[in-house]
């Protein structure tokens, strides 16, 4: 694979990955799917660490979603990977100055994964490093029901008209408002499809889609897709003079 050049006073502010193929690279190797999942999470490290030293500002990676449950066996492993990674590593986490945070119904998880959870997010909050955000137990769409329950007990209460709802009361009331919108999705395993995630957030968003498989997802291919991100013109739905991506 060639190298890639990147301009760094273009880079995207927010990466949101949605990471794929976990399950398919153990299958084709004859292996258990948990085994690929175990295999995504080295990837996750590597990636993360090259986040940090790229100097991309947020990171959200989509780590569970609301209808991987439905996975029964597959869930239990990942929920108990989910804890054990984020105990192990608190210590990374600190080093490099990464700030935790978490997107998704986060009390529905169980007990010894969302305290873990809960406690590297409450320990790392003041690091001023790459944010990343992991979505666990997450779905756009529920985020979205969440949002609109909180804006609606405001109306209800006189604490908002409905006359004063705009985009950016939507916003405000997402799991995590304190961060921008992804400028870059990226999608692993070539599927064509958003899987319910970020739905709000990506409006605006440039996608990249490769058929690599999550647990082999390097470094390489994340300068690969920020740099087809600087080469493209973002126009935000306008006609300007916008003629540099990352505008």
């Amino acid at each position: 694979m060639p190298k890639c050049h990147i301009e760094p006073d273009r880079l995207p502010k927010h990466i949101a990955i949605i990471m794929d193929g976990n399950g398919r690279w153990a299958t084709e190797r004859g292996l258990p799917r948990t085994i690929g999942h175990k295999r995504g999470y080295g990837a996750v490290r590597r990636i993360v660490r090259a986040a940090g030293e790229i100097g991309i500002s947020y990171m959200t990676l989509y780590t569970f979603s609301t209808e991987n449950w439905k996975r029964i066996e597959e869930a239990s492993v990942i929920m108990e990977l989910i804890r054990h990674a984020a105990r192990r590593e608190l210590s990374d986490l600190q080093k490099n100055n990464i700030k935790l945070l978490i997107s998704g119904r986060i009390d529905d998880l169980p007990a010894p994964t969302r305290n873990q959870l809960l406690a590297n997010r409450e320990a790392t909050k003041n690091n001023t490093g790459l944010v990343l955000n992991l979505a666990v137990n997450y779905g756009g769409r529920l985020e979205i029901v969440d949002a609109v329950r909180q804006i609606a007990r405001k109306a209800a209460d006189g604490s908002i008209s409905p006359d004063e709802i705009i985009e950016e009361t939507i916003s405000g009331h997402l799991y995590t408002p304190e961060i921008p919108d992804p400028d870059l999705l990226i999608r692993t395993a070539g599927e064509m499809r958003i899987s319910n995630f970020l739905l709000w957030e990506i409006a605006y968003a440039e996608i990249w889609v490769t058929p690599v498989l999550w647990p082999d997802f390097t470094r390489q291919h994340l300068l690969e897709a920020i740099a087809d991100y600087q080469r493209r013109r973002r126009k935000f739905g306008g006609i300007g003079d916008m003629t540099k991506a990352g505008i």
